[in-house]
């Protein structure tokens, strides 16, 4: 088992999951984070941390977002590893306001 990223974090990219893992599995793309399933070791530390809910066990992971256990495999092979919380990006968008976008 590994975690994903989903599109909650997209736009968003709030950096509190990275401050908690213990093996830098994390890696920063322009609007999102992703998950390294070869680094990700399961502790599901990071999944308490996210403000905005978009963690989720690949087991987990909504039907909707299905796809995004792949792509998080994919873009890591992309983008570098974060090592440092950072703040959130300008168009950062709390759990209530996404919720309220999803209907």
């Amino acid at each position: 088992m590994t975690y994903t990223v989903t599109p909650n974090c997209d736009n968003c990219k709030y950096t509190d999951c990275v401050e908690v893992c213990p093996v830098e599995a994390f890696h920063e793309g322009p609007t999102m984070l992703y998950i390294n399933p070869e680094t990700c070791i399961d502790c599901n530390a990071c999944v308490e941390e996210c403000p905005v809910e978009a963690i989720y066990a690949d087991v987990d992971v909504p039907e909707k977002w299905a796809s995004y256990t792949a792509l998080n495999e994919e873009k890591c092979e992309e983008y570098p590893v974060i090592e440092e919380a950072k703040d959130p990006l300008p168009t950062a968008k709390t759990l209530e306001e996404l919720q309220a976008a999803e209907g």
